[in-house]
Formats: structure tokens, C-alpha cells, sequence
């Protein structure tokens, strides 16, 4: 999908035509969208090297770079509260969020690391598969991985995660993770109870500061709704018109709107 001048807009399209949707099928109070201001930051590298190191090729679609820009003009027009904080992940601005919002919250992402937010009644996790969103409570974290609902983070920090560079424990599948984490409950339990040798130790040591989400960020929550929608009309017509993208502008006003007629 491209823009009357030929500049490629499938990611804005995409963006707010995604938003739109999960607004319409959950029918929030408040939104708002975290970002990546720093995908590999320089504080977990230090402490795991190989952290996502085999993305550092290419650690962004070439074709998505310049559609960022365009995106975040799309949101701040629209009235979209998008959150970011130099040296940090957006998983670390969800969960410095939830520490501070009331629940009940979701969170559409696919970071499976956010597991280790989820709780019962509270919070959940919309997850994208081929089938569609998944919705990711305490019950599907025990049926997918045979852990308690709250422990994906110890599991994942015993097995490893390809996706995200981390090694795991050398001789730890997933079948010995869970084991371990219904025996022990939890890594620091492991720790405590001196189950490992001193290599080991210190890895999980670090890896428990790398894998779990900052969650006591010094951010202001935002707004997350407007009275009315869209913030600049005049903005929102001259975007739709210049990108091409009036169609999906149109679409996430609707559903926004709709959420702003909902009680606060």
C-alpha cells in the first residue's frame, strides 16, 4: 500500500486499522500504545551480551523506518496517547503502566515476556497467533507451558528464549524448567535453596534483571481517552489526504468515539 507520492504506508494502515479493531472487540475505557525507544538497551546487553545480538543485522523491516514517523503523527492528531522512554523497551512501559492503573487491564502485544504480568481478574494478554488473538490468562500460561499462571518469566530464564538471545541453562529444556519452577516456585527460590553451581547462579542472577519488565518507571500514566475525537481535524484531514490513509483514520475515530460515549 502506498501514498499518492508512491511512499509506502501498509505499517500506518496497518497500525490504526489493528487498533481500531482490538478497540471495537474489547471495548475499552482508556488506550494508549508503548514504544520501542530502544529495542537492545545498552543496560541488558551488559549483563547478557548475546541479548538479542542475532537481530542486530537488521533489527527493524527497512520498509517500516520511515512509516514510524507517520504513524506517531497519525496517533498525536487523532488524540492516541503514544508513551516511550530513552533506554527502554516498550514491555517496560506496559508494565510501569499496570503498576499504576487500575485494573482490570489488557495488554496486546506479542511479547510472550509480558506473561509475567498476567494476572487473574487483572490483567491479560491479547496475543497474536495465525488463528487470531489469543487470550492470555493465568489458565492458558499453566496449559501451554504446565507452570503456575504467574511464573513464565522463572520459566522462561531456566529454558532460554531464542527469540530474544537468551541461552538459558545448559541441559534445561522446557519438561526441566517446569519442574523446577513447581518444585522451587520461583529462580530467586532456586537461588536461595543453592541448587546451582556458581556459574549458573550468576547467570540467572543477571537474567532475572534482563527477562522481567521494569515495572518502577517514573512515568505520568496518560489520559488514555478524549472527550471527543479526533484531537485535530484539520490534521487528520490533511494525513488522510497526503498518505492515503483517510479510510483508517476514519475507522480508529469511530472506534474511539465510541469508547469515549463508555463511563470513564
Amino acid at each position: 500500500m502506498r501514498a499518492p507520492d508512491g511512499t509506502l504506508v501498509n505499517a500506518v494502515r496497518g497500525s490504526m486499522d489493528n487498533l481500531a479493531r482490538y478497540i471495537t472487540d474489547r471495548r475499552p475505557r482508556h488506550v494508549a500504545v508503548t514504544t520501542d525507544e530502544d529495542w537492545r538497551p545498552d543496560w541488558r546487553v551488559e549483563l547478557i551480551p548475546s541479548y538479542k545480538v542475532h537481530r542486530t543485522g537488521e533489527p527493524v523491516p527497512p520498509a517500516l523506518i520511515p512509516q514510524m514517523p507517520i504513524i506517531m503523527e497519525c496517533f498525536a492528531a487523532i488524540g492516541v496517547d503514544a508513551i516511550g522512554l530513552a533506554d527502554y523497551e516498550a514491555e517496560d512501559i506496559i508494565a510501569s503502566l499496570a503498576a499504576k492503573v487500575s485494573p482490570p487491564i489488557e495488554i496486546a502485544s506479542g511479547d510472550r515476556d509480558l506473561f509475567s504480568l498476567i494476572r487473574d481478574r487483572e490483567i491479560i494478554v491479547l496475543y497474536p497467533e495465525k488463528g487470531g488473538l489469543a487470550v492470555v490468562d493465568e489458565a492458558e500460561v499453566e496449559r501451554r507451558y504446565s507452570i503456575p499462571g504467574r511464573a513464565y518469566a522463572d520459566f522462561a530464564i531456566l529454558r532460554g528464549d531464542p527469540s530474544d538471545g537468551l541461552p538459558g541453562l545448559a541441559g534445561v529444556g522446557a519438561k526441566k524448567a517446569a519442574d523446577l519452577v513447581r518444585k522451587y516456585g520461583s529462580v530467586a527460590a532456586m537461588l536461595e535453596a543453592g541448587i546451582f553451581r556458581a556459574s549458573d547462579a550468576e547467570y540467572l542472577e543477571k537474567a532475572m534483571r534482563v527477562v522481567a519488565p521494569v515495572a518502577d518507571l517514573k512515568i505520568e500514566v496518560p489520559r488514555g481517552r478524549r472527550d471527543r475525537y479526533p484531537d485535530d481535524p484539520a490534521r487528520v484531514e490533511e494525513l488522510g489526504r497526503r498518505y492515503g490513509v483517510a479510510s483508517s483514520t476514519e475507522r480508529l475515530i469511530k472506534a474511539l468515539s465510541s469508547m469515549a460515549l463508555t463511563k470513564a
